[in-house]
């Protein structure tokens, strides 16, 4: 097949192209890759309750854009399928068992969620996707489409569920029988008929071990999330005070939690990554508290560049250590770490760091 052959209207054409698709996305180190169709009715609905409850807290993008969340076609016009793809991104193994999950997340060492470890995979990805594009576009010529990496309003679990890339879980990822959840997702909206792959059965049986882990008890129901309640949107997209009652469920979480992945029995089966950006900086995955807290805006902003937790902003990111260290052990190394930052210029770091302090106190008090 080539630009000067091929026929959209030729269905065996097309059945041909789907599978060399498949074949280029593992040459650019995307694990799996399945179509869809982009009839989303059933999570256009599923949205609209969710956002009807005002599960989505700050996230008002979330209720942005009109329909096109739930219609690509309209955020892209002319679509008519979505190349779905998944990339793994877990560079160590993970215990197995709540002990060593307790050990992994000590007190006073910080817990990043395991995809902000490296470097910020949007740009790898979506470089990746570009490629795929054009591969794509070198074999048969010029046709309609758009890259999607977390970058616009689309329902990417959706349409990775209408696929067969996976299942929603009942912590609402996608769970896949051979990976896990630990992977990135990826899309291609393109404007060809291509065939489409078949959804996968749900495979969580009787196990809630997800919804029964969650510190916070951010899930309300089985696939429904309060993100008000999750530790992930607390650390992150959250940016006024975090709820007094939820700050000791926090632990010592600073930026997004794993804690429902970290528990899934379908972990087991969690492939390791071999991309280099994938892998820890500045000793993230093994790192004080007070080590952290201790960076200076400057510092934060060049430890974090190019990382996914940039995003979250030097005060933000402060709020978030304060909290850890009020739940951390009331040694004098925390509390001398949270003195240091009582009179701190940003009112918001300032009440964290008190309500910390108390915190320690207290539990100094009870020793």
């Amino acid at each position: 097949m080539s630009a000067h052959t091929f026929n959209p209207e030729h269905p065996e054409q097309l059945v041909a192209l789907a599978s060399d698709i498949k074949d280029w996305s593992r040459e650019f180190g995307f694990q799996q890759c399945a179509i869809s169709d982009v009839e989303l009715a059933e999570d256009e609905k599923y949205l609209q309750d969710w956002l009807d409850q005002h599960y989505q807290g700050e996230m008002h993008y979330m209720a942005a854009h009109g329909s096109k969340r739930s219609h690509p076609e309209q955020l892209v016009p002319g679509t008519l399928r979505s190349i779905n793809l998944r990339m793994d991104y877990l560079k160590e193994d993970i215990p197995k068992d709540l002990q060593l999950i307790e050990e992994l997340q000590a007190q006073d060492k910080a817990y990043i969620a395991r995809y902000a470890l490296g470097r910020d995979y949007h740009k790898l990805i979506r470089k990746r996707l570009q490629a795929l594009a054009n591969k794509i576009e070198q074999h048969i010529g010029p046709f309609g489409y758009r890259v999607f990496v977390d970058s616009a309003p689309i329902l990417e679990r959706a349409l990775a569920r209408k696929s067969g890339i996976g299942w929603v879980g009942k912590n609402t990822m996608i769970l896949n029988r051979d990976a896990g959840s630990w992977f990135f997702l990826a899309e291609i909206l393109i404007d060809l008929p291509l065939p489409v792959d078949e959804a996968v059965s749900h495979h969580c049986g009787t196990c809630t071990a997800c919804m029964d882990f969650c510190p916070t008890k951010a899930f309300v129901s089985d696939k429904v999330l309060d993100a008000r309640r999750c530790i992930s949107y607390l650390t992150i997209e959250h940016k006024s005070s975090i709820p007094v009652e939820l700050r000791p469920l926090m632990g010592n979480r600073i930026f997004g939690c794993d804690d429902c992945q970290l528990v899934c029995p379908w972990n087991k089966y969690a492939q390791l990554s071999n991309e280099k950006d994938f892998s820890p900086r500045k000793q993230l995955n093994d790192i004080q508290l007070v080590e952290l807290f201790s960076w200076s805006e400057q510092e934060f902003k060049k430890n974090t560049e190019g990382s996914p937790i940039h995003r979250t902003g030097y005060e933000a990111w402060l709020r978030n250590i304060a909290v850890a260290l009020g739940n951390a052990r009331p040694s004098s190394t925390n509390i001398k770490a949270l003195e240091s930052r009582k009179n701190d210029e940003s009112e918001l770091v300032k009440e964290h760091v008190l309500w910390a302090m108390k915190n320690l106190k207290q539990k100094q008090n009870s020793l």
